[in-house]
């Protein structure tokens, strides 16, 4: 089956379609209006998290993003972190989070990363699961106060050669 995405670095001019699209993943969890008018401002993807940070997006056939993926990368250099995973409501079951989950593990790996964190959106969580992750607590919500999230780790095994 062939990809009907490609994968690539995001750059400054992506920025406003990412935040678009991190607000429609998130909605399509079925949240409504009042509780993503509350996420919206964690949700805007900032200048400094593609300049600074590895971030990637998934573009389909038109050119606009069907996901992306943002991994930074700890004080320690050892550890990670998976900052920011949507994909398009429609291009969900596609394999798109698989292809970028993929190119993060690769650039973890060149990294030497021993492990990468997430808080996880409880809707998310069995995706992650899937990918590796141990749910190992839980972590305030930096929109919702009293809310808290899967806290997930996954250890990076040293034998794993990527994808």
């Amino acid at each position: 089956m062939t990809r009907q995405f490609t994968i690539r670095k995001a750059e400054p001019a992506d920025r406003d379609a990412l935040s678009d699209l991190c607000m429609r993943s998130k909605q399509s969890n079925g949240y409504d209006d009042a509780f993503m008018a509350l996420c919206a401002d964690e949700l805007r993807v900032r200048d400094s998290w593609i300049e600074d940070d590895d971030f990637w997006l998934a573009e389909g056939p038109d050119g606009k993003p069907v996901g992306c993926i943002r991994l930074s990368t700890g004080a320690d250099r050892v550890s990670g972190e998976l900052e920011t995973c949507f994909v398009d409501p429609q291009w969900q079951g596609k394999r798109v989070g698989q292809g970028l989950f993929d190119v993060l593990l690769k650039r973890a790996r060149e990294l030497q990363l021993t492990r990468i964190g997430l808080d996880a959106d409880p809707f998310a969580e069995p995706f992650y699961a899937r990918m590796g992750f141990q749910t190992t607590g839980r972590a305030p919500s930096g929109s919702i106060p009293g809310r808290t999230l899967p806290r997930m780790e996954l250890i990076l095994d040293a034998g794993y050669a990527g994808t």
